[in-house]
């Protein structure tokens, strides 16, 4: 009996076929262009939390107690190599960083602005987030004077690559110190506190500069594996402010909450459209063939097989909705994930608002099992109107109505 109901429901679903061609395609095309937008917005938070981990935080950063507080250089980490040889050589640590921050001033011929100095090891850097790939213009090659600028502040100053740039700050002494750099490399990170306000030059540079310590750093950087790993250093280095990413970047936190949520909305919005489609296409095969159903239940066919096959011929219906949004959904989401979105136009824009020029979009399984699976319940979920409509059928009066 299933057999003779399955070969109903299959033949039915497809009796009109404009009708059901047209409903696969919208379900197709609005499956596509949703998992597209969601795929965008997932990989546009991906994209700034990866390059604000990388360039700046790490999972985990430890400073000094008050340092963020109060920004004085003399609360920093002492003797930091020792304690970065201790957290490389624990597990689930990938690599770790050290840097010297030191606020203060830059100035250039025509202007000044607010901003930070801070001495690293180029070769730690390249190993801790592949800091070349940062690189805008130049190299990081910068000799004895030589220094990389954030390209916001680059532009700020009206800096360009062999530019003169002045950094004023006080050093361990409360003296005022100034010293010249010459614009090596400019970088653009998408990290807004990087790119509108940061110089980086090596640690010996800025060592001599403030006169402190090179074993000294403001911030430890480390990149881990695990969420364990975060938990044990925090018990370990419970002396220090160590913070891990959502702690230090709680805008970035949110942000990825938002895109959480307009995805759901968008989700829920398309789902009812696939809803709406199925029921009036279900409703409207019903009303066509209401007077074959009425003599199917007066030749004695039970209710329950009618039920059975109507319900398959809207999953039928929603399952080639499905393989057809998937396939339009993976070609957009595999194009924008290799190649991209270009903005390039509003590059300026969407720089001072950290987001890069180009978005790429992410894939995830999870796209595509929770659109099957709400699909699925649309399909289901709209033949209980047309159902309804059958089971109040009276048989007789359909056949006289018909003849």
């Amino acid at each position: 009996m299933f057999r003779v109901i399955l070969n109903l429901a299959i033949k039915n679903a497809f009796l009109r076929k404009s009708r059901a061609i047209l409903l696969i395609l919208m379900i197709g095309f609005s499956m596509g262009v949703m998992l597209s937008i969601e795929g965008l917005y997932d990989g546009m938070t991906t994209n700034m939390i990866d390059k604000t981990i990388r360039s700046d935080s790490g999972e985990l950063s430890i400073y000094a107690q008050e340092y963020r507080i109060n920004k004085d250089i003399k609360q920093h980490i002492k003797n930091s190599d020792k304690i970065s040889e201790q957290l490389r050589s624990m597990n689930g640590v990938t690599t770790v960083v050290q840097r010297f921050k030191v606020q203060g001033l830059s100035q250039s011929a025509t202007k000044s602005y607010p901003s930070s100095l801070i001495g690293v090891d180029f070769k730690e850097e390249e190993l801790f987030g592949k800091f070349s790939e940062f690189v805008d213009s130049g190299d990081l090659e910068l000799g004895k004077r030589g220094c990389a600028i954030g390209k916001e502040l680059a532009k700020n100053l009206k800096l360009k690559l062999n530019s003169k740039v002045i950094f004023t700050s006080r050093d361990t002494n409360d003296e005022i110190k100034s010293t010249l750099f010459r614009v090596k490399a400019i970088i653009q990170t998408t990290n807004i506190n990087i790119d509108n306000q940061t110089i980086f030059t090596t640690r010996e540079r800025v060592s001599t500069f403030i006169g402190n310590d090179t074993t000294d750093a403001t911030q430890i950087a480390v990149r881990v594996h695990n969420t364990q790993s975060i938990k044990k250093i925090k018990q370990l280095y419970s002396d220090y402010d160590t913070l891990d990413f959502k702690e230090l970047n709680p805008l970035l936190k949110q942000m990825q909450d938002m895109m959480n949520i307009f995805n759901s909305v968008t989700f829920f919005i398309v789902m009812f459209v696939v809803f709406i489609g199925i029921l009036g296409v279900m409703y409207v095969s019903i009303l066509d063939r209401i007077r074959e159903f009425g003599i199917m239940l007066a030749l004695g066919y039970s209710y329950k097989y009618i039920k059975y096959q109507v319900i398959l011929e809207a999953l039928f219906l929603g399952f080639a909705g499905f393989i057809m949004g998937t396939l339009i959904g993976y070609g957009l989401l595999y194009y924008l994930k290799t190649y991209g979105l270009n903005l390039s136009s509003f590059a300026d824009g969407m720089a001072s608002f950290g987001m890069s020029s180009v978005l790429y979009a992410d894939i995830k399984l999870s796209y595509f099992s929770a659109s099957f699976y709400a699909i699925i319940l649309a399909s289901i979920l709209s033949v209980f109107l047309p159902l309804k409509k059958i089971k109040d059928l009276h048989p007789v009066d359909v056949i006289k109505a018909e003849s």
